[in-house]
């Protein structure tokens, strides 16, 4: 127990380094200069880049939608340029994301308690742990996960966010039209699961060889497929108030369970095979699920009580060579 949680604590200490080592990468690091970071910035979408090993293919995507675990950043970077050139103030409701288009307007609602608000998304990350949301400290304040550093989340694109001076941490309607945007980056295959089929199996290409160029893997279409929405916590068009004067709606908790997901295969063979060596790190399990009529055998570690406890396996799984292991929410 006590090497558990020490094992927890020093995680954490890492998680922390990593996030802030890998945002002055992408930023340039060092203070803001006044033209660099200007009123509002500017709208960017930027290239594939590649952190630890792992690329980040930001593009403009509408319909994001997906649930995950959520952490916040604060002091280091107060002051500071973000990856748009606007100023990061860890006083104001903001939040950074790897991929989608910057600025914009993103739900964040904290499925532990069922508190959600919208934030000004206008910097890159987090990038440990597949976190998939960073926000300001004041955000993590309104959603109440401050004092914990983490918490299971639901991301929801709202909108494109206004530029530039009095209004940018405006709320703006989802209907926009008729604006210049720079074209959203390509997304390439990354890799796919390299696990040959047991022998005397045939597995489809999907399973052992890498998808031809363009061509998304299991793994891939899994991550695309989006929760089941609501009309209470995604409206069609969001009242323009202050970010940081709107009020906290709060719906029920929801929770979710935390799995760490290895694998996705078309074949059932190839996803046991697979269970089978995992189960050395954890419960491994396989289900089912259908996306466009299309079977796949999801494999995976959990469900796990504590955030800490998925990352020590998402860790020991990465480090057997699962390079596309993912933390997931259900």
């Amino acid at each position: 127990m006590l090497l558990a949680a020490a094992f927890g604590l020093a995680g954490c200490a890492e998680t922390t380094l990593f996030n802030h080592t890998a945002k002055s990468m992408i930023r340039g690091g060092g203070e803001p200069t006044q033209s660099g970071a200007g009123k509002g910035g500017i709208y960017k979408v930027g290239n594939p880049y590649q952190i630890n090993g792992v690329w980040f293919y930001p593009k403009e995507d509408p319909s994001y939608d997906e649930t995950g675990i959520g952490s916040w950043y604060g002091e280091q970077f107060h002051g500071k340029a973000t990856a748009n050139g606007e100023v990061f103030d860890m006083n104001e409701v903001t939040a950074a994301h790897p991929t989608l288009p910057m600025p914009s307007l993103v739900r964040v609602t904290n499925l532990e308690n069922g508190r959600s608000i919208v934030v000004r998304m206008n910097d890159r990350g987090p990038y440990a742990n597949n976190r998939i949301i960073d926000l300001s400290r004041r955000s993590a304040q309104l959603l109440g996960y401050e004092r914990q550093g983490t918490a299971k989340v639901r991301v929801q694109y709202v909108g494109p966010a206004p530029l530039g001076g009095e209004g940018a941490t405006m709320v703006a309607s989802r209907s926009v039209g008729g604006d210049e945007r720079p074209a959203a980056a390509p997304r390439g295959g990354v890799s796919a699961e390299a696990l040959p089929p047991p022998p005397g199996m045939k597995g489809r290409s999907a399973d052992v060889t890498k998808p031809a160029e363009g061509q998304p893997s299991p793994m891939q279409i899994l991550a695309a497929q989006k929760p089941a929405t609501d009309a209470a916590a995604r409206p069609a068009d969001v009242a323009t108030s202050n970010l940081s004067q709107q009020k906290v709606e709060v719906g029920p908790a929801r929770g979710g369970q935390i799995y760490v997901q290895v694998g996705a295969f078309t074949l059932h063979e190839n996803a046991h095979k697979l269970a089978a060596q995992m189960s050395l790190i954890g419960p491994a399990n396989v289900t089912s699920t259908f996306v466009n009529k299309q079977e796949f055998f999801r494999v995976r570690l959990g469900p796990f009580n504590q955030v800490t406890a998925a990352d020590q396996a998402l860790q020991q799984v990465l480090s057997n060579g699962q390079s596309n292991a993912r933390i997931v929410v259900e």
